[in-house]
């Protein structure tokens, strides 16, 4: 492969590993989070919670929010910006 793609071609220990993970069931790995990642949970209790605190003080700040939910800032971060689509806060 390496003749005919040059060094564009994947290292054949790559290929085996791909090619187990395919077998297993595991057909895409492209937005798979890496090994020993935390998982975000999002739920529609905090986003509701999040947008009552929100709605009671817009200029409540990111920090604010984290300590009073108990919620990771990346979650909070996250509700707000992505899932209620604010822009400032």
């Amino acid at each position: 492969m390496k003749v005919q793609y040059g060094d564009a071609c994947l290292p054949l220990q790559q290929v085996y590993e791909e090619s187990r993970k395919f077998v297993k069931g595991i057909s895409s790995v492209r937005h798979s989070p890496p090994p020993g990642q935390a998982h975000r949970v999002v739920t529609t209790e905090g986003i509701a919670a999040v947008e009552a605190i929100v709605k009671e003080n817009r200029r409540v700040t990111v920090n604010e929010i984290t300590t009073h939910l108990d919620i990771s800032h990346g979650s909070a971060h996250h509700i707000i910006h992505d899932v209620l689509q604010i822009k400032y806060i």
